[in-house]
């Protein structure tokens, strides 16, 4: 049996289901595109129909497609070979437009797409065909690439609207139902079209007949999105079913806890709003312990309290739609430690989240207070800390005098770097002596030889005792070269 998501899989834009706005955005950009120029970004929970979207676009638009699956190797070299000669050249039939299609562009920080997110946000700036990026997360995005791109965001499919998508498969398939098994798996996949979809052909398959005792009471696995976990919480359910989202959220706990914070105030008001408050503040002290103690078990003290804890003081279930926004504010220390994360994701070519969760914390310990003090000049020269970015990792206050110098030593440190792996294009050339230059020999009773020097235009020095003087020297500058060399020895523990 094929796969009915393939199978039926939308032709037009007007066979979507749901998101009748985004539909019309998404096509408003594609008509315009050469008035714009701009990439856009489609983004939303998995199943939500961004794909199909992207490609139903393609077809309607007449543009021929090109598309980069996550399978693929994403590295900046990829991207610029494959992506970048599509983006950059004309379609295939030379004859129209080519749409390139990026899935997964939230997943770039990988350690096998080193480079991607930054030659992608290099791509889209530049490229002369249209782009369209798929992300689950907008936010797991970096800042520069959104930035770039025109923003379209597909929300979750209502059961309202799966239902039709599942009786016409079933009419196409010979399949009869009974309407009530139909509903029942649009509403336990609420959101997700494909999952529906999949669970039907599961249920179908080798039966002419779908009744309600076909369909399994149990609800199939499925990460939950972000904006129905709020909802969840806020709004809708109880304190243990508040909890089973927590665990089934896409986010960490700790973000789940900055969502809940920002989001709170719009929903619950008066003594609600107190309350919920009071289970933030609980939460944020468990926060702040897994953050000293990098004990990640204490994740589950923090999804107590800020799901089942908020849930609980809820006087009433609310109804309608609240619109939630984008992120969350984020304090200045909270910037601080992103663009800290930022920078050792793009230097050990990791995931930011891998760089806040397992780098910073090791960092922060190899060098509190900025001790020792040749490893806090190695980290800030290696990852490019300014003054307040090194503050944040060791410790120490931004203004004074220590962290001021360690980050002067850094950009010292990064040009004698840059001097040392340029392949000598920096080293000075051999120094011309005059024509006039004296050859001089000493003696061992220190005068001066003439040795025809006039004649010779070099000066040269020589020792009376055999090029002792020599050896002392070299052995000065091998001691030199140890002491500098055992002031970078520290790095070898992260590098």
């Amino acid at each position: 049996m094929t796969d009915w998501t393939e199978t039926y899989r939308p032709t037009t834009l007007s066979d979507l289901r749901g998101n009748d706005k985004a539909r019309e955005s998404l096509h408003s950009w594609a008509r315009s595109w050469g008035d714009h120029r701009e990439a856009a970004v489609i983004h939303g929970s998995p199943g939500v129909g961004k794909t199909s979207a992207a490609h139903a676009l393609a077809n309607d638009m007449g543009w021929d497609v090109m598309e980069l699956n996550a399978s693929d190797s994403r590295t900046r070299d990829q991207i610029e070979k494959v992506a970048g000669g599509a983006a950059m050249n004309r379609s295939l039939t030379g004859t129209g437009r080519q749409l390139v299609i990026l899935d997964e562009a939230d997943n770039l920080h990988q350690h096998k797409d080193r480079g991607g997110a930054r030659a992608m946000t290099d791509l889209v700036k530049s490229a002369n065909q249209p782009i369209v990026l798929i992300a689950n997360d907008y936010y797991d995005m970096s800042r520069g690439l959104r930035n770039a791109c025109r923003e379209i965001e597909f929300r979750d499919v209502s059961a309202r609207s799966i239902l039709p998508a599942l009786r016409d498969i079933c009419r196409r398939e010979g399949v009869q139902y009974d309407d009530e098994a139909l509903e029942r798996i649009a509403e336990r996949n609420s959101g997700d079209l494909r999952g529906a979809i999949n669970d039907l052909q599961a249920v179908a398959e080798g039966r002419d007949h779908l009744t309600v005792a076909d369909i399994s009471t149990g609800s199939r696995d499925r990460s939950v999105g972000i904006f129905e976990f709020l909802d969840g919480v806020l709004k809708e359910e109880g304190a243990q079913e508040a909890l089973q989202l927590a665990y089934d959220a896409e986010e960490n706990p700790e973000d789940l806890l900055q969502w809940v914070e920002d989001k709170v105030p719009m929903v619950y008001e008066g003594q609600e709003l107190a309350d919920a408050y009071e289970f933030i503040s609980n939460a944020d002290r468990w926060q702040g312990r897994v953050r000293a103690t990098q004990n990640y078990s204490y994740w589950r003290y923090i999804s107590d309290n800020v799901a089942a804890g908020v849930a609980s003081v809820r006087r009433s279930t609310r109804g309608g739609w609240t619109r939630y926004g984008g992120y969350p504010y984020r304090s200045s220390r909270d910037a601080t430690r992103d663009h800290v994360a930022q920078q050792i994701a793009e230097a050990e070519g990791v995931s930011i989240a891998t760089a806040r969760r397992e780098y910073l914390p090791f960092l922060a310990s190899m060098v509190e207070y900025c001790k020792p003090r040749e490893l806090a000049v190695a980290i800030a020269a290696r990852y490019e800390l300014d003054a307040e970015h090194l503050a944040y990792v060791s410790g120490s206050g931004k203004d004074t005098n220590k962290v001021q110098e360690i980050i002067e030593d850094a950009e010292r440190l990064r040009e004698e770097q840059a001097v040392e792996h340029s392949g000598g294009a920096f080293a000075p050339g051999e120094r011309e002596l005059d024509d006039d230059a004296v050859e001089v020999e000493i003696t061992d009773d220190g005068g001066e030889a003439d040795a025809d020097a006039e004649d010779d235009g070099q000066a040269t020095l020589f020792d009376s005792d055999d090029g002792a003087a020599d050896d002392d020297a070299v052995a000065a500058n091998d001691a030199e070269d140890s002491e500098e060399d055992d002031q970078q020895s520290g790095l070898s523990d992260f590098m």
